[in-house]
């Protein structure tokens, strides 16, 4: 199929180390996605009371311990998402992961953002190399909306950063990384952010009226035998 990842978008993501595939699943997939979290974690999207009731051992903080189901194959296997991938891999020898979902409801009195704040999701010990990351926005996200946090561009600054870290980066300095510029990256329902693993990453506390719905989706070339 043709490129769906234009030249301004992989200048986004040389400079900044992420990019947003608009479009990158359907209406309809996005509704049935949201529903299948809706169904496992016995909710009413449309009564927020029901928001805050839901069973932890189907939840850790904000992701949902959901894996299997029909509605998140099908995303998995949306066209758009293999070759914007495809793109940045250079290469149409992918696998998709098979990840979990996340669902981030607005702040209350009670129910604080429990994170994860901004992380890395990387083995210090071994090499580091190249590697992406992916979160579907199944419903509309505006930036103070539990949007997907990101510091742009320190993914070609990590490997010098490490050689003189303060702190130990299996345990972030949270409040160091937001200084350095974190973003949160708004977008809409089907669209999808794919940002280079060296990026610090996370949640963000939801101070919006809606909750932030997600599937997370990563593809990997086939490993070498």
């Amino acid at each position: 199929m043709p490129n769906v990842l234009t030249e301004d978008d992989l200048k986004c993501w040389k400079d900044n180390g992420y990019v947003i595939v608009k479009n990158a699943v359907s209406a309809e997939g996005c509704a049935n996605a949201r529903n299948a979290i809706r169904d496992y974690l016995e909710i009413e999207l449309a009564d927020p009371k029901t928001w805050y009731k839901v069973n932890q051992e189907k939840m850790s903080r904000s992701m949902v311990h959901l894996v299997q189901h029909k509605a998140l194959e099908d995303n998995r296997n949306s066209m758009r998402i293999h070759k914007a991938f495809s793109q940045l891999w250079q290469s149409e020898q992918l696998i998709v992961s098979a990840d979990q979902c996340g669902f981030n409801p607005p702040e209350t009195a009670q129910c604080s953002f429990q994170g994860p704040d901004l992380h890395w999701d990387l083995d210090f010990s071994k090499q580091l190399k190249f590697g992406t990351q992916g979160i579907l926005y199944l419903s509309d996200t505006e930036a103070e909306q539990g949007a997907t946090t990101v510091v742009p561009g320190f993914h070609t600054k990590l490997e010098s950063w490490l050689a003189t870290a303060p702190w130990d980066p299996c345990t972030p300095n949270t409040e160091y990384l937001h200084q350095l510029g974190s973003k949160p990256i708004a977008a809409n329902a089907g669209d999808m952010v794919i940002w280079h693993q060296f990026l610090p990453h996370g949640g963000s506390a939801n101070k919006a009226n809606a909750p932030r719905i997600v599937q997370y989706i990563n593809m990997n070339p086939f490993p070498e035998v």
